[in-house]
């Protein structure tokens, strides 16, 4: 096994290439946002509790539980990307003229194939690192900063979940030598 960088691994075995890519953070930030989630918990449980001290047919319970919705679908997003960033992996693995790629949680996760002979303009993604979406996507706190895309039958794939751009450029290689060498076989 070859690594990449600290996060970044590649498995080149007869007849397949493996991508490993680790989503953890640095200890402080991984703290912090574990920190930033239980806060959130704990404000939620806060209003739920609040909410049922009120008596029946006060107009504030109805606010508050709107609050609590917009609040359940924040604390259900920030506790993926929690997850995400403890025990998260993103694989991608070529074999047998397929491209799989994986975003895996404890193990678990969808895998995606696609057939190499339909992958067209395998690069590095170009950003405005100006945007605010760059800002967002790139952010810690949520899944996502990919580096790499392509086509695939006239969709657009994008994947390498957090890699810096040394990490994309190098692993990009990887890949683009990978896929020379299974179309020729195929």
């Amino acid at each position: 096994m070859e690594r990449i960088s600290e996060r970044v691994s590649v498995d080149r075995s007869e007849g397949r290439t493996s991508v490993v890519i680790s989503a953890r953070l640095p200890k402080a930030k991984e703290a912090m946002l574990v920190a930033w989630f239980v806060a959130w918990i704990a404000i939620g449980a806060f209003v739920l509790y609040e909410r049922g001290t009120l008596p029946a047919g006060d107009a504030i319970r109805q606010y508050l539980l709107i609050f609590l919705a917009f609040w359940l679908y924040f604390a259900v997003r920030v506790g993926k990307a929690v997850l995400w960033r403890l025990r998260g992996f993103e694989l991608w693995r070529l074999k047998d003229g397929s491209f799989t790629i994986k975003d895996s949680i404890f193990g678990y996760g969808k895998a995606h194939p696609y057939f190499i002979e339909n992958i067209q303009r395998l690069g590095l993604l170009t950003v405005d690192r100006t945007s605010i979406k760059y800002q967002l996507n790139d952010s810690f706190w949520t899944i996502g900063g990919e580096r790499l895309g392509f086509e695939h039958l006239g969709r657009k794939v994008i994947f390498g979940k957090g890699l810096n751009d040394e990490e994309a450029k190098r692993v990009l290689f990887v890949l683009q030598d990978a896929l020379k060498r299974e179309r020729r076989k195929g």
